[in-house]
């Protein structure tokens, strides 16, 4: 039997200012019908232009050479019009994060009656009911209410099955997965992923699965291929290639998942408590238009933080995690009560912000771009008593060249702007630095070197870390406690190496049991 998708010595390179930059080099690879191939490696291994590649969107400074096909179809001659029918049809795309695909003023059902129209022909009317069926199909709740909904009133699972059931109303031959559960959490990941499965054993529709979750791709993946660099440096079944890796590269990926046996933090912290939290509360305001007041984002919330220690957070998207750091931080709202070094905190004063640092997940996001690196790391060494000329001392100790001093934070990759996110926090001497989420853009390396980046400075400063997440292999790997939260209230608080005790609340159960398995 053909295969659905061919790549036959591949290369693409891109014309820049500095000359060609080779993306993709000599890159071949099949899928079959029904297959699922997975595609990993680091940032900018050249996985996603791939993606771009097959589905005929790159930049117009793109060079190639080699053969892309569709079944029999050259895919790099095809016309414009051949493309338009192609694209949707023939080919469906599911991104990282399905706000991307979706038309914030448009309402949801539109959305997808639209593509039905378009892609399968129908009128209205059974576009309409063919709309309904498919969002049935992928299992939400009430489709005909989410039909009415815009897509800022749904869930990020909601909209991701959204895109799903749209990509697979138009029954498409191969389906392209673009880090689609990366944006999610663990359960809903985990949900969307069976949704898959089913899906695919009910079409068996072909899927060129791409991530840097390797746990992840050994779960949905009938065989793996590893780009480094461009370059497809090892094939196979994903059992063989994790566990037994020929290449060097995969090697390297392989021992940078993480494995909750693997403990990377043996020490006791002090006894002594440096933060308590009581009965926080925190509600987000509504306009009074709106009856009955929202429910709270954390319901009374109790837990306390040991000087030096590492203290998890995990739960569900909603489950409060974030809201909680944005109260202790001073950028929400709450009722209750904090207590730092046995000080009660009546009001967020320069010490008590001096103390309590916070990084996000997305450095893009707290890095102003118009600033070099050295104006923003000099802001808080001059708050909190520094100098800026300590401004060198700072990059060199999260392991950055002094020189990117005078850097852009666009000029940097998403690890290196998370190291400056995470040395601005460090530059106020802080005894508490809250980690929200701070790896989950990260691929599986990087993440390994931020992690050993924290652990290091933990060991320098005498640092605690809350560290919120959604990933409980590798929470397990560095938390001494872990607080497991669901539907903002705590459920339980245990010593990271009994998370998994049978007599764990069900809820973290619930949590294990989504978790990728380790690999390896």
């Amino acid at each position: 039997m053909s295969a659905v998708l061919t790549v036959e010595n591949y290369t693409l390179d891109y014309r820049t200012g500095w000359g060609l930059r080779r993306a993709l080099d000599a890159v071949s690879l099949s899928i079959a019908p029904g297959e699922v191939l997975g595609l990993v490696g680091e940032s900018g291994s050249g996985k996603s232009s791939l993606a771009w590649a097959i589905t005929r969107s790159l930049p117009t400074n793109a060079m190639e050479a080699g053969a892309l096909r569709l079944g029999a179809e050259d895919l790099r001659t095809a016309s414009p019009q051949q493309l338009g029918a192609i694209r949707g049809r023939r080919i469906g795309m599911v991104f990282q994060d399905p706000s991307t695909s979706l038309n914030p003023t448009i309402r949801l059902g539109e959305q997808v009656i639209e593509v039905l129209m378009r892609h399968r022909g129908l009128d209205r009317t059974a576009a309409s009911a063919a709309a309904e069926a498919a969002l049935a199909d992928v299992e939400l709740r009430d489709p005909a209410a989410l039909m009415r909904r815009f897509p800022h009133e749904a869930s990020g699972g909601e909209k991701q099955r959204v895109v799903i059931a749209t990509v697979f109303a138009c029954d498409p031959e191969l389906i392209l997965f673009d880090e689609p559960t990366t944006a999610l959490d663990v359960i809903t990941g985990a949900r969307i992923l069976d949704l898959f499965g089913r899906l695919r054993a009910r079409t068996g529709v072909a899927a060129l699965y791409i991530s840097h979750d390797l746990g992840l791709v050994s779960r949905v993946a009938d065989r793996v291929a590893v780009l480094e660099r461009g370059v497809v440096v090892e094939q196979g079944v994903p059992a063989d290639v994790f566990r037994t890796p020929a290449h060097s590269y995969t090697r390297v990926l392989v021992a940078a998942v993480p494995r909750p046996g693997h403990r990377l933090v043996e020490d006791t912290p002090p006894a002594t408590t440096l933060l308590t939290a009581t009965s926080i509360s925190v509600r987000y305001a509504r306009k009074r238009l709106f009856r009955p007041a929202p429910p709270a984002a954390t319901h009374a919330v109790d837990f306390d933080i040991r000087r030096g220690e590492i203290f998890g957070i995990v739960g569900e998207s909603g489950s409060g995690k974030s809201s909680l750091a944005r109260a202790l931080t001073g950028l929400a709202p709450f009722t209750g009560a904090i207590d730092l070094d046995g000080r009660r905190i009546a009001a967020m004063d320069r010490p008590y912000r001096r103390a309590v640092q916070i990084v996000f997940q997305h450095p893009d996001a707290s890095l102003n771009p118009r600033m070099r690196i050295a104006d923003i790391l000099s802001r808080p060494l001059r708050l909190y008593g520094g100098d800026s000329a300590e401004v060198p001392r700072v990059l060199e100790e999260v392991r950055l060249p002094a020189s990117y001093a005078s850097k852009f934070p666009h000029q940097l990759s998403g690890g290196e702007k998370q190291r400056v996110a995470i040395a601005r926090a460090f530059a106020a001497k802080p005894a508490l630095v809250i980690c929200d989420e701070i790896t989950a853009a990260l691929d599986v390396s990087v993440q390994a070197q931020v992690i050993e980046l924290l652990l290091a400075l933990r060991r320098a400063h005498g640092t605690a870390y809350l560290f919120i997440t959604h990933d409980l292999n590798l929470v397990r790997q560095i938390a001494h406690r872990i607080a497991v939260m669901q539907e903002g209230v705590i459920v339980e608080t245990r010593d990271a190496a009994d998370l998994a005790s049978p007599d764990a609340h069900p809820y973290t159960a619930a949590l294990l049991a989504a978790s990728p398995a380790p690999i390896g």
